[in-house]
């Protein structure tokens, strides 16, 4: 198979893999994006997630912005799994299949996530604005259809540009959480593997065991790293647009530096337990998903 068709076969694996995890942890980036954006207020979690489905209705409520996730599977998800994955196997063939360094794993995620991330913003800002508009005054929602009644009101009223607004702190935020779930991942798995603890080859229990703790360490870390960012990113596309002067954060530094102002370093973290929550099953999910589907295609694994 060319390299073309290996990494097409890859990205759509990731892909389907993607929309399966997304189709269980959805809910939990709903309560993530409105624990992060203003207009509301919650003590926690479980009191946002009460709170949208009073308000919402649980499918409403819960599954607000379901179509902008399956759409971001198949442009950020498909690219930052799929790529991560055919340049992790031609590494491997290139250096003999001998073990990869720990720095070009990490090089190869920001890479994948970087890629993936931009070509996927549309969908990113379709799920955080969709996700949050039920916080908005009645007056001030913007009552998106589905996704495709986003893409178009937004290219019309914001220019195809507006599609890509946040693109920056996205691509940022992303770069860092994938060089850490997939890197450090990669890492954890072959570490593991190697003590025996999860049998031969760490195919103890068809090697489910073994993917569990790897992704769930590294989700842990990518999330710790990719918290704030989040944060910025989700105020920002957020955000009505304006002209500098009307609009409250005029870029993601000032962004940054008024949450540190008016509410405190530990702001940057809000929403940490419901994305970690989802972060963890999500990529749990996808990555065993995503493992099992292409060994069956491909006869080798993807991490």
């Amino acid at each position: 198979m060319v390299a073309a068709g290996i990494l097409a076969v890859r990205m759509v694996i990731a892909a389907f893999s993607g929309m399966g995890a997304a189709t269980v942890c959805h809910p939990l980036d709903v309560i993530r994006v409105q624990m992060q954006t203003e207009g509301g207020s919650y003590t926690g979690p479980t009191d946002c997630a009460k709170q949208i489905v009073k308000k919402e209705g649980l499918v409403k409520g819960m599954y607000a912005g379901i179509g902008a996730a399956y759409l971001r599977q198949w442009l950020y998800g498909s690219c930052r799994i799929g790529i991560y994955a055919y340049l992790l196997e031609q590494a491997q063939m290139s250096n003999g299949n001998e073990a990869i360094p720990f720095s070009s794993k990490l090089l190869m995620g920001m890479c994948s996530g970087g890629i993936g991330s931009f070509i996927g913003t549309p969908s990113e800002l379709a799920l955080v604005r969709m996700s949050a508009d039920s916080k908005l005054p009645e007056k001030e929602r913007r009552n998106y259809t589905g996704i495709g009644n986003f893409l178009q009101r937004t290219a019309s009223e914001e220019g195809i540009a507006g599609l890509w607004t946040g693109a920056k702190v996205t691509v940022i935020r992303a770069m860092l959480l994938s060089a850490c779930v997939l890197g450090i991942g990669s890492e954890i798995k072959q570490y593991l593997t190697k003590t025996g603890v999860f049998g031969k080859d760490g195919k103890m229990f068809h090697g489910v065991p073994l993917l569990f703790v790897a992704t769930l360490v590294s989700s842990f870390c990518a999330n710790i790293v990719s918290n704030p960012v989040d944060v910025v990113k989700s105020r920002m596309q957020n955000q009505a647009k304006g002209t500098k002067e009307s609009v409250k954060y005029n870029g993601m530094i000032d962004c940054f530096f008024q949450i540190l102002k008016d509410e405190g370093i530990l702001k940057l973290w809000a929403g940490f337990v419901p994305a970690f929550v989802k972060l963890a099953p999500y990529t749990i999910i996808s990555l065993i998903l995503t493992e099992k589907i292409t060994f069956l295609v491909t006869g080798k694994g993807a991490l």
